[in-house]
């Protein structure tokens, strides 16, 4: 059921769906209902100046979304309207202009997410807001005498017992104002990426990727996800940044790989948490562990992957080239930035916002907090040694060596520790390591 001011959703007259992070047509609750109950709908989307700076790879994915989600309502009689600005404002004035009488959207946690809902909900159009962005909603899960969980675990087993949504079907049919003005189209090619390897946004795009790995590559995640040579992810993650399929969707086509879908609860988890604290995306959830050692200029070779520990360089090589990274990979980068370096995690989150076609603000804070030990992580004192990660999950150096290419002819044993040969290093231009390395490892 939708949340908002007043009475619920009307039947009949024109509705304005805003569209955010649910760039689809399927699973959308927002769009199924006003399909069903309004007369008219106006699809709307909002390029916000704000944030469209913030990450070249994102903005690139973005307007290929945006083209894709055109199209997909544009064979079913509708199209986008597009306008630029602040999100509410124009939001409001397009109501007005085409006699909506209501807003709706889906609901979301981030501060940003707020703002906008409180322009929304303070002005003289009626707002709804939908479920979407969850599996289970925020709000539907929480411990006796509180609002929210902070350990996974419980939430996880609450999260687990909760009812679910049906998934609906896209609309088959969208009516909207003859003389509706669609506003200038997005054209991607306007939009470079800083990243040259990034992939293709969409709604097809996400929905071809779903069905290949529901049927084949999501048999293996549950023995592989932490061997990023085998890539046994789904890489579905940008296309859940952008709603451009659904994680209760996802959810449902990959019910019986429990792993997976433990994977998928942490999303909701730290939504809940973000929603119930926007203060997370800046501020430490709890005081931080001692950082004994701490080389505060080692900021910029790890960014560029020249730390000298070549999985962690593999990692942000595959980030600079991708705009993204493995799982795994983020969690031993992440380690060693903030309990090696001595380098605060704000800083780490802002590189990845950056390059990450995933970047998204509860889980990367949620993610970069539990690296940290400021976060729901209760073994606050790991520390993720890079050489034994490496020889643990990347036992051949497969993953090494497709993205350290200065290492790609090294023999296994010497691919885990470089610097025991110091000419191997200075005949391949490959750093040493900027912190002090055991010789056991």
């Amino acid at each position: 059921m939708p949340a908002g001011a007043g009475s619920p959703p009307q039947s009949g007259g024109r509705v304005l769906i805003l569209f955010t992070r649910d760039l689809r047509v399927h699973d959308h609750p927002a769009l199924a209902e006003a399909c069903e109950r309004a007369d008219e709908v106006v699809p709307l989307f909002v390029l916000d100046p704000v944030l469209l700076g913030r990450s070249p790879n994102r903005t690139r994915f973005l307007m290929e979304s945006l083209v894709e989600l055109d199209h997909q309502l544009s064979a079913r009689g509708a199209g986008l309207v597009i306008r630029r600005g602040d999100p509410a404002r124009s939001a409001l004035t397009l109501a007005r202009e085409t006699g909506c009488t209501q807003i709706w959207l889906t609901e979301d946690v981030s501060s940003y997410a707020h703002a906008r809902a409180s322009k929304l909900m303070g002005s003289d159009v009626q707002t709804l807001l939908f479920p979407g962005h969850s599996i289970v909603e925020p709000r539907e899960v929480a411990p006796a005498g509180r609002d929210h969980y902070r350990v996974f675990t419980p939430f996880y087993r609450a999260w687990s017992q909760a009812p679910r949504r049906a998934v609906l079907p896209a609309p088959r049919k969208i009516a909207v104002p003859g003389d509706l003005d669609l506003g200038p189209r997005p054209d991607p090619s306007t939009f470079p990426s800083d990243s040259p390897e990034v992939v293709g946004g969409g709604e097809s795009a996400a929905r071809v990727l779903l069905d290949a790995y529901s049927r084949s590559g999501a048999k293996d995640y549950a023995d592989d996800r932490n061997l990023p040579a085998r890539d046994s992810t789904s890489r579905l993650s940008p296309y859940l940044r952008f709603g451009c399929v659904s994680a209760n969707e996802v959810a449902s086509r990959l019910s019986d790989q429990a792993e997976l879908t433990r994977q998928l609860a942490w999303r909701d988890f730290f939504l809940q948490l973000l929603g119930a604290d926007p203060g997370l995306a800046t501020q430490d959830l709890r005081p931080g562990p001692e950082i004994s050692a701490s080389y505060p200029d080692s900021l910029e070779a790890w960014k560029e992957g020249r730390t000298g520990l070549p999985l962690v360089d593999a990692g942000m090589r595959q980030l600079a080239r991708e705009g993204w990274m493995h799982g795994r990979v983020r969690m031993v980068a992440g380690s060693l930035l903030t309990r090696r370096l001595g380098i605060p995690w704000g800083e780490g989150l802002r590189h990845f916002d950056r390059l990450l076609l995933d970047g998204d603000v509860a889980n990367d804070a949620g993610n970069w907090q539990w690296v940290a030990g400021t976060g729901t992580d209760p073994r606050r004192t790991r520390v993720l040694n890079p050489v034994r990660q490496a020889k643990r999950f990347d036992p051949d150096g497969s993953y090494v060596r497709l993205y350290v290419e200065e290492l790609a002819g090294v023999p296994t044993p010497l691919i885990f520790a470089p610097w025991r040969d110091p000419e191997l290093l200075r005949d391949r231009g490959y750093p040493s390591p900027i912190i002090e390395v055991p010789d056991k490892t």
